[in-house]
């Protein structure tokens, strides 16, 4: 069977990626073969930190010319600037990470293969406002301004319908179309790359499905939304109240949650899976994800990050 590689974009370049990257590669050999898109002199460096003593193989970026081994690491330099002035640097390497995400994007869009992950990354620093996250942020990259956050986990995924929004704005946000594309999206995703269609669950906004003022969301755009994407035969129920359809005895009933908002349902499933869940981005023409966390500054050098997240991010490639 031949497997497409995994290009790997390690992210923030002040992160816990390479880390938890070693420990990963450490527990078990990934049949997809690697491309690292990242500067050799990071790579040489984390190696030496994390006692990484397997060897790589430096490779063109030419797609005709890629010449990949197996059971090693493959890597396509990147130059990286260097500066002794903080905002210089931070500068620098915003600029080294987006010409690392873009060479990803031109082996990507060429076809050579189907499959990308990338590293933690601080979005204040590198986004810089422009976008809510990554997921938008690639999502536009690839003219797709209808993509999707899946926190995936086996036994149960959770979907937000908004990102990374203040509160306050959530509800101006919040529409049928919306909900009834995010809907469609789990479902075709799930179809295409998993082989079955899921049971979603949808919550409400307010506390209990219930509002005191005159207009709720729930009865008025949520259930709306439902129903519509019923009569689609998309496997879909609710709204359920945030605070029960994470019990037990419910949350068996379904795959996917799709919630109103990012800490609604990204805090019970974080508790519930811990670092055992992935990011994926849903509705791009390739399968992208990364770990379910951030670049974790304060844990740099300390040898005490958890790889699941990372490890179950390259199992989950390596099986599609």
């Amino acid at each position: 069977m031949h497997y497409k590689p995994i290009i790997i974009v390690p992210g923030q370049v002040e992160s816990i990626f390479f880390e938890i990257f070693f420990k990963s590669l450490k527990k078990k050999i990934f049949f997809s073969p690697i491309i690292l898109i990242c500067s050799i002199n990071i790579f040489k460096k984390n190696a030496k930190l994390n006692k990484f003593n397997r060897k790589f193989n430096l490779i063109t970026s030419k797609i005709d010319k890629i010449k990949l081994k197996e059971k090693t690491i493959n890597i396509i330099n990147i130059d990286i600037k260097k500066s002794k002035n903080k905002n210089t640097q931070l500068k620098n390497n915003n600029e080294y990470l987006l010409k690392c995400f873009t060479e990803a994007f031109r082996i990507i869009k060429s076809n050579f293969t189907h499959k990308l992950l990338n590293g933690p990354i601080n979005k204040k620093k590198f986004l810089n406002k422009k976008y809510l996250g990554i997921t938008e942020f690639i999502g536009r990259r690839f003219y797709n301004n209808n993509t999707g956050m899946l926190i995936y986990n086996r036994q149960l995924s959770v979907c937000p319908l908004t990102t990374h929004l203040p509160i306050k704005l959530i509800p101006k946000e919040i529409s049928k179309k919306l909900i009834q594309d995010k809907l469609e999206l789990i479902h075709n995703f799930y179809l295409r790359n998993l082989g079955f269609k899921p049971k979603i669950a949808v919550t409400g906004l307010n506390p209990h499905c219930e509002s005191t003022l005159k207009f709720n969301e729930d009865e008025k755009i949520i259930t709306p939304a439902i129903k519509f994407s019923k009569k689609k035969k998309i496997k879909v129920s609710g709204p359920f109240s945030a605070d029960t359809i994470f019990l037990k005895q419910n949350r068996i009933k379904f795959d996917v949650i799709l919630g109103m908002y990012h800490d609604q349902v990204l805090t019970p499933l974080k508790t519930l899976y811990e670092y055992d869940a992935i990011n994926i981005t849903m509705g791009l023409p390739f399968l992208r994800v990364s770990p379910d966390h951030g670049p974790n500054e304060k844990m740099i050098n300390k040898n005490l990050s958890n790889p699941t997240s990372l490890y179950k991010a390259l199992e989950f490639l390596d099986k599609n």
